[in-house]
């Protein structure tokens, strides 16, 4: 399929396969060493080895390994543009996603399908397995909802492979004007949705580990509250608290320091109260009952939420129901008849059991 083709890569720190040595080798290495065109790199957010905090811009560079030139998708040019993919043949799609509709990977791909659309090239994705792939759960994302953190109508956990979650973006229309891209998915081979799956390497600097990206999709609502989700310390995403929580009611402490990942995490340097979730049992479902007790046991109610929740939330009946004191159980009840809907539309996609 690449054959005498020029390549260009959309790639990151996760994108390795297993070498002859037994030890990982990046996919941009292994295609140079195919004798594959590989003319030059697109890096997302975090950057092409994966060190950039959380939003921080992405500069243009040059791999120092390859000599090839990287091009940040990150920041104010998230699309590629006519000029980039200049004489480019096909685009490989190649990073680990976690399953979360606010994990920006999955925007980062919508946008590369969209150039590649309306340029007549083609896009090959490397489909990877999802950590968070064995259920689907939350409010389906509403139009005028819509950011780089929510690109389209689906939960906050989709249950798709990053190729699934491709193919649906071709089929439904997703793209601008519906458009449709030349679209091929390598499948993954005995891959079963039920069977965990740990990631070999962190997918990005505040995921360590694999109960990170287990609690990451319930968590990450955080990032839309006063309330800091484990950056700044060694528990990311394992661990939440604020200065403004009830000590006696949350009763772990932590001080979130500047670190790898996060130079200036929320409350920096303030001592937060709140819990430790790093030995809780693995979820199957979106945990909302840690978020609804953060409200109930603040200070100032008022300045608890702030203006990336409903983005995050994709809506804003979800600030509004914990504000009412509805019940985690209330409030998910509202989601059901929307998930049974996205539930039949997406079989068309589906690649695995």
């Amino acid at each position: 399929m690449l054959k005498n083709k020029k390549v260009a890569v959309v790639g990151n720190q996760t994108s390795m396969i297993p070498g002859t040595s037994g030890q990982f080798v990046h996919l941009v290495d292994t295609l140079l060493n195919s004798n594959i065109k590989v003319t030059k790199v697109f890096a997302p957010e975090h950057g092409f080895r994966g060190k950039a905090d959380a939003g921080e811009t992405i500069k243009d560079g040059i791999d120092a390994k390859t000599g090839l030139p990287i091009i940040s998708l990150y920041g104010s040019n998230k699309k590629p543009s006519a000029e980039q993919l200049k004489n480019i043949d096909v685009v490989i799609f190649d990073i680990q996603d976690v399953g979360a509709r606010f994990y920006t990977y999955i925007s980062t791909l919508h946008y590369v399908m969209e150039a590649c659309a309306e340029l007549n090239i083609e896009v090959l994705v490397l489909d990877r397995p999802n950590p968070n792939g064995n259920y689907i759960d939350g409010p389906i994302l509403e139009k005028e909802f819509t950011s780089f953190v929510g690109m389209h109508p689906v939960p906050v956990v989709h249950g798709l492979t990053i190729g699934e979650y491709a193919r649906m973006m071709n089929g439904e229309g997703f793209l601008k004007n519906k458009i449709q891209v030349k679209l091929w998915v390598v499948n993954l081979k005995h891959y079963n949705k039920n069977e965990t799956y740990k990631l070999p390497i962190k997918p990005s600097p505040n995921l360590p580990n694999a109960k990170a990206i287990n609690l990451y999709p319930s968590l990450c609502f955080f990032e839309g509250t006063n309330v800091n989700a484990g950056r700044g310390t060694n528990l990311q995403f394992q661990v939440f608290g604020s200065p403004y929580l009830s000590a006696e009611v949350f009763n772990f402490e932590y001080t979130p320091q500047s670190n790898e990942g996060s130079k200036s995490p929320k409350h920096l340097g303030k001592v937060c109260y709140g819990k430790n979730l790093s030995n809780s049992e693995n979820l199957n479902y979106l945990q909302l009952d840690w978020l609804i007790e953060a409200y109930q046991n603040t200070e100032n109610k008022n300045e608890f939420f702030n203006s990336f929740f409903n983005k995050l939330a994709g809506n804003a009946s979800l600030q509004e129901a914990i504000k009412a004191g509805k019940s985690a159980e209330e409030i998910k009840a509202s989601w059901q008849d929307d998930l049974a809907d996205y539930n039949k539309r997406i079989k068309p996609y589906l690649l695995y059991e």
